[in-house]
């Protein structure tokens, strides 16, 4: 979780490789008016959120009942936002990816492909509550390499990575 920009997507998708979990990326429930809104530049309300954080819960809770464990982007800013996201079967735990906003802002100018403009930010600094110590998650600064952000969100999270050497060996 984290404004755009804080690295939610290259964290993830190494820690999910790591681990050997299945990835997702939250942009992809979005709607296309969602998209079309954030492209223009016009920021989401918590109307046009609520169905999306909802088809997240619902694919959270699909996995978790298939026995498949998981790694989701999400910028959940909102501590109601990470409410509905815990709602989900099995156990969702948080990541809350912190920066500098000049780092963010470096991160996002260089960024090609995605359709959140850098004049959104300060939209998402004012919406953002950061996680709080009672929420199941972590704080963590992302200005490490991404193996060694992944390292210590793996180490503070207490899980163990896929290692397929000792699986093989007998």
């Amino acid at each position: 979780m984290g404004i755009s920009g804080s690295g939610k997507t290259t964290i993830a998708t190494h820690l999910a490789e790591t681990l050997g979990w299945t990835f997702a990326e939250a942009d992809e429930f979005h709607s296309a008016e969602n998209i079309e809104k954030m492209t223009s530049g016009t920021p989401l309300t918590d109307e046009d959120r609520w169905p999306w954080l909802e088809s997240i819960r619902a694919w959270l809770t699909e996995q978790a009942e298939a026995g498949t464990s998981t790694v989701i982007t999400c910028s959940a800013l909102r501590r109601a936002y990470r409410d509905v996201l815990a709602q989900a079967a099995g156990e969702v735990r948080f990541v809350h990816l912190l920066g500098d906003t000049d780092l963010i802002l470096d991160r996002m100018k260089t960024r090609s492909g995605h359709f959140m403009p850098q004049s959104l930010l300060p939209s998402q600094l004012s919406t953002l509550e950061p996680l709080e110590s009672d929420e199941q998650g972590i704080r963590i600064m992302n200005t490490g390499t991404p193996d060694e952000v992944t390292a210590g969100v793996i180490d503070q999270l207490g899980l163990e990575h896929s290692d397929p050497l000792q699986e093989e060996t007998p």
